[in-house]
């Protein structure tokens, strides 16, 4: 069984081990997306969608494994407000750039 350990707060924090695996998986998602990118092996969009999947692969790893984001951790309400938080983020971005693009559109028909 992994050791544990616990801040004054409770919450718990990852085993040596749980970070050297953390630490592995965001070297090999670093690494092979490093590797399609500076030998062109596949289409520009193929690349593209690997690299997308592999940033968030490793967004994951790093607040499953660095961060301890889980449905345990502090009763979920963690991953309730990161969940919102990235909802919020998405709204923000998504409307920022459909104004751009609406105003960009509307301006070009002159």
């Amino acid at each position: 069984m992994a050791h544990v350990e616990t801040s004054r707060a409770g919450n718990a924090h990852g085993s040596t081990k749980s970070y050297l695996i953390g630490f592995v998986l965001c070297a090999l998602l670093t690494v092979v997306p490093f590797a399609l990118v500076m030998n062109p092996v596949l289409s520009r969009p193929v690349t593209l969608f690997l690299l997308v999947g592999f940033a968030v692969a490793q967004i994951l790893v790093q607040l499953v494994y660095f961060l301890h984001m889980d449905r345990k951790s502090e009763g979920g309400w963690n991953l309730a407000s990161f969940v919102f938080t990235l909802v919020i983020l998405f709204i923000v971005v998504a409307l920022s750039i459909w104004i751009i693009w609406s105003m960009h559109y509307h301006m070009m028909i002159n």
